[in-house]
């Protein structure tokens, strides 16, 4: 099954949120549900240095 969205593009929405935007805004803007976003960004450690 191919991932809807890259590791870059969800890095990409992590570092919106932890720059202060909604976590409900990210979403809304990528059609992504609110829980994909927090649960990737509790993994982020998986990411290493990127984050």
């Amino acid at each position: 099954m191919k991932a809807r969205f890259t590791d870059e593009q969800i890095i990409a929405m992590i570092k919106e949120q932890e720059a202060g935007e909604k976590t409900a805004d990210v979403c809304r803007r990528h059609a992504l549900p609110g829980r994909v976003l927090q649960a990737k960004a509790r993994e982020g450690d998986q990411f290493g240095d990127v984050l």
